[in-house]
């Protein structure tokens, strides 16, 4: 293999210098969409015209805008709001058919002057369907024909040399991002209605609910208080999953011995109570608790198990090797 020449510039200082470029870009974005703003507003209005409107977010661009459109649809697609990409040269060649009057059309083009969208356009205005333009171009042709514009501040592109789209494509993808998010929001969307369209996997692991991960069978290791801390470690061992439940008169759960609580008392277990060694009030999940939400308090607390309760009573003990079965981890 032949040597590798280093570069003749500094890789790291261009890189850095890209990065801040891009920030400032979406600094000057949040401005303008601050309460008030013209940018809020209209993210707003077309935030209820979608809601509004019994079908699909048919979204369109050219080039790289048609990049960041397919990457929008999919977005929208992915949190409840039915969206397709529609290429706006194929639209002028049949694909027109798949646009409905139900629809709301998203037409990206950062000039608000790309002659493909033409077709496209005229076609929403001809049928009355709601047009979103995003464009960074007041008083461009995408400006003029949409009910309702997303002027995207004008930033600078951080390939200045050649204007390459770069910062205003960062630009339109986030502003994509906050009108799917706000959308998500609007409708109450849950992490159990994302599971939903993410069922496969590490996400639609995580989104799985901790009901989903026990085995069928499985006896919950639990000792009342006023127990000898011998009687709990039997309980524990048979067990095997490193830990034992204390329960109040009443069955609930008050209580955990671990492992490492009998390591750290290990000079005083002779005749001792699991009141005097157990950690009070330990974290607990419920049955319907996403399993992301119970490996975060796993990983949190380093612990390997919790236990599952049902009205502070303990019905099972969820155990890291459960995560690792249903692929969470």
């Amino acid at each position: 293999m032949a040597e590798l020449k280093a570069p003749a510039v500094d890789v790291a200082s261009i890189a850095a210098k890209t990065i801040r470029v891009e920030i400032d870009g979406l600094e000057q974005l949040a401005a303008a969409l601050a309460p008030g703003e013209p940018l809020a507003d209209s993210l707003s209005e077309a935030v209820a015209t979608i809601l509004a409107a019994n079908g699909r977010v048919i979204v369109t661009g050219m080039g790289k805008s048609g990049h960041i459109g397919r990457k929008i649809s999919a977005t929208l697609a992915s949190t409840g709001q039915p969206a397709t990409y529609v290429h706006p040269g194929e639209a002028s060649h049949g694909d027109l058919g798949m646009v409905e009057e139900r629809d709301v059309v998203m037409a990206l083009s950062n000039s608000g002057e790309t002659p493909e969208l033409s077709d496209i356009l005229s076609y929403t205005r001809r049928f009355s369907i709601p047009l979103i333009g995003l464009t960074s171009k007041a008083g461009s042709s995408l400006d003029k024909a949409a009910d309702i514009t997303l002027l995207a501040p004008q930033v600078r592109e951080a390939c200045q040399e050649t204007s390459a789209p770069t910062t205003s494509t960062t630009v339109a993808i986030a502003l994509g991002d906050a009108l799917a998010v706000s959308l998500l929001e609007a409708r109450g969307f849950t992490a159990s209605d994302f599971k939903r369209y993410h069922p496969g996997g590490k996400l639609g692991a995580q989104l799985r609910k901790v009901a989903d991960l026990l085995p069928e069978s499985r006896e919950v290791p639990i000792t009342p208080l006023g127990a000898k801390v011998s009687e709990a470690i039997a309980v524990m061992s048979e067990a095997g999953l490193g830990c034992v439940g204390i329960t109040d008169e009443a069955g609930a759960l008050v209580g955990i011995i671990t492992d490492g609580d009998l390591r750290r008392h290990a000079y005083a277990l002779d005749n001792a109570l699991v009141d005097d060694v157990m950690s009070a009030n330990p974290r607990t999940v419920t049955a319907d608790t996403v399993a992301g939400e119970a490996l975060g308090f796993l990983t949190k607390k380093e612990i390997t198990a919790l236990f599952v309760v049902e009205n502070g009573k303990p019905i099972s003990v969820l155990h890291v090797h459960d995560l690792l079965r249903q692929g969470v981890l």
